[in-house]
């Protein structure tokens, strides 16, 4: 069963500072992989961050928060790995 997707207006800026071929790489991923399995993908993360999940892809993380109830995952924040926690 596959998770809608949702993107908050944060993940538009971020995509802003990267360039289109690994946007699309990135997006793709999200949509084709992710959203099929997003907990066996992703890992939870604790913390401050305890609740939400990450998924790796290269230099690259995507943080989500997945919505059991509505079969949803509701990207928070794409961003450089270096970057993406502060």
């Amino acid at each position: 069963m596959a998770y809608d997707v949702l993107y908050l207006s944060q993940v538009e800026k971020d995509l802003k500072s990267l360039n289109k071929i690994t946007i699309k790489k990135l997006l793709n991923r999200i949509e084709k992989y992710l959203a099929q399995d997003p907990k066996n993908l992703g890992k939870a993360l604790k913390g401050e961050f305890n609740g939400y999940w990450r998924y790796r892809w290269g230099n690259y993380r995507v943080i989500y928060k997945i919505s059991e109830k509505e079969i949803l995952i509701i990207v928070l924040r794409i961003d450089h790995r270096k970057q993406i926690y502060k």
